[in-house]
């Protein structure tokens, strides 16, 4: 059974975050590459052994991973539930009834402030998933989202 056709995409705003983050990533291993290039050249083996890899790892974690991450992402909202669902090999499919948020958060890093998105965090009772995350939705989304939620809440018996 595949839920992800009634769930909504995030913004495309969205994969440009998870480039940037890619592009952090790519960077700190680039420059562990580079010390081990040193070390490797100081030992008297060839150029390229560590860097070669790492810019290929590098390439990967900027331009394919976002991609792909950003197409397995999925939300969708009704009066009694959120469904987020992420993953392609190991799938997660969370529903949060919206009777048992307990706060909701909007956060936004530098880097989704500067990409115009931002992650809405519903906390739950409980200890395991008490926490949910909805991350790319654009900022006048996110607000729209928590608002409809905290009116749920509001309107709840429980």
């Amino acid at each position: 059974m595949d839920d992800s056709a009634a769930l909504s995409s995030l913004d495309r705003r969205f994969l440009n975050v998870l480039r940037w983050r890619g592009a952090v990533q790519a960077l700190i291993l680039l420059a562990v590459a580079g010390i081990g290039e040193l070390i490797l050249v100081d030992q008297g083996l060839m150029h390229g052994l560590a860097a070669i890899p790492a810019l290929a790892i590098g390439a990967w974690l900027t331009v394919v991973a976002p991609a792909r991450k950003f197409s397995h992402w999925g939300f969708a909202l009704d009066d009694r539930e959120l469904q987020v669902a992420h993953g392609w090999l190991m799938r997660v499919h969370t529903i949060v009834p919206i009777g048992r948020v307990q706060h909701i958060d909007l956060s936004q890093g530098p880097i989704e402030r500067a990409c115009g998105v931002a992650t809405v965090v519903l906390h739950t009772a409980g200890t395991d998933h008490s926490r949910v995350a909805v991350p790319g939705l654009s900022r006048a989304a996110a607000e729209a989202v928590r608002d409809r939620i905290r009116a749920a809440i509001g309107a709840s018996p429980w």
